[in-house]
């Protein structure tokens, strides 16, 4: 069975989609991983969608072909006549982002815009994620899923398709300010639901080694996660310019033009860190 994990934060601003997206790329692209995955961007503002697949080619080929999204898997009900009447399924949602000679691939689940729409008629549509995925995860080895930093019914639909969460903070002023509303939200659910979701630990995002801030930012988290008995992973991810023009190129950090060997290096490292917590 693919590992299921959602990165989250009830905090926007840490980075969450560029972690995202980078973790796809190194647990499939890198040699000693090769592993099938799955990106699902479950965010209405689908940042790790045009960054996937770079911006012109997503203006082309999601929104300009009318393609569907992640946005008829939650209005599948309404969204219906239009794919049958363009011949397509809820499956004609996966793009293929790449795929590699040892067989493994990146397929993206994107968003759009549009899904802010479904948080004005949530009504039963929290399955519906989970029962698309169910039918689709033999396929994959890992599936990522970025969520939006507010607590709604994507939030839902995100624990009951995943096994464990992943948390990024960035190490900032107020940094600590997402952790208990995230465990408030994973309490309410797990009583609402019957479902426990893991913790997998807690990731320093978006670090520029400036101090004395952000040092105080460091040890109020870690404090904080232990109260939670959350873990909190010992290598940080590194800020760097590199990454919007990741995103902009469409390509991971260790692809894109320019970006310094010790960046990506470091991101590496986590990644193989985190592979490491979640048994992977």
């Amino acid at each position: 069975m693919a590992k299921k994990i959602a990165i989250m934060n009830m905090k926007g601003g840490v980075g969450k989609s560029t972690l995202c997206t980078n973790l796809a790329w190194h647990f499939s692209a890198m040699r000693e991983w090769r592993k099938r995955v799955l990106l699902v961007d479950l965010d209405p503002q689908f940042n790790a969608s045009q960054y996937m697949m770079g911006v012109d080619r997503y203006e082309k080929e999601v929104i300009d072909a009318d393609a569907p999204t992640i946005w008829d898997v939650f209005e599948q009900q309404s969204r219906a006549p239009g794919l049958r009447s363009s011949k397509r399924t809820l499956r004609d949602s996966i793009r293929t982002i790449v795929k590699f000679s040892g067989g493994q691939y990146i397929h993206l689940l994107p968003s759009q815009l549009e899904l802010s729409y479904t948080l004005k008629n949530p009504s039963q549509k929290e399955h519906l994620l989970s029962n698309f995925i169910s039918e689709i995860e033999d396929h994959y080895d890992m599936i990522l899923i970025d969520c939006a930093p507010t607590e709604s019914v994507l939030t839902t639909a995100a624990y009951l398709t995943t096994d464990m969460m992943l948390i990024p903070v960035k190490p900032e002023f107020l940094s600590t300010i997402g952790l208990p509303l995230i465990r408030q939200s994973l309490a309410d659910f797990r009583s609402s639901y019957r479902k426990d979701v893991a913790v997998s630990g807690v990731c320093f995002n978006m670090c520029s080694d400036y101090s004395p801030e952000e040092e105080r930012s460091l040890r109020e988290v870690r404090e904080l996660s232990r109260t939670f008995d959350w873990h909190v992973f010992p290598r940080v991810v590194p800020y760097s310019r590199s990454f919007p023009k990741g995103a902009r190129e469409g390509k991971p950090i260790f692809q894109t033009s320019y970006a310094r060997s010790t960046v990506a290096t470091k991101v590496a490292n986590f990644c193989n860190d985190f592979a490491s917590r979640i048994g992977l």
